[in-house]
């Protein structure tokens, strides 16, 4: 258990931005399922709508640090594909 006030503090500081980043990370997945339904039920424009509110979200994922920089490219250059071939 923290013994010091700095360790306390950090216990709690580091539970509030692990909610955060979930909060972020499920946000982020949420845009990809949208994408992902549009794609199987062969909807081009409403994937490519939902494609150009994902792209965005992944990269603010990216730049707050809760998705890796390579990650979120493989994920969108996936998802652009799909969206291409309907």
């Amino acid at each position: 258990m923290a013994n010091t006030p700095q360790a306390k503090k950090r216990i709690r500081r580091n539970a509030n931005r692990a909610a955060i980043n979930g909060n972020r990370v499920s946000r982020i997945r949420t845009f990809i399922k949208a994408v992902e339904s549009a794609c199987a039920a062969g909807k081009k424009d409403e994937a490519s709508d939902a494609l150009k509110k994902a792209q965005p979200e992944m990269a603010r994922g990216v730049a707050r640090g809760v998705m890796h920089k390579n990650t979120a490219s493989r994920k969108f250059s996936r998802l652009t594909k799909r969206v291409a071939a309907l």
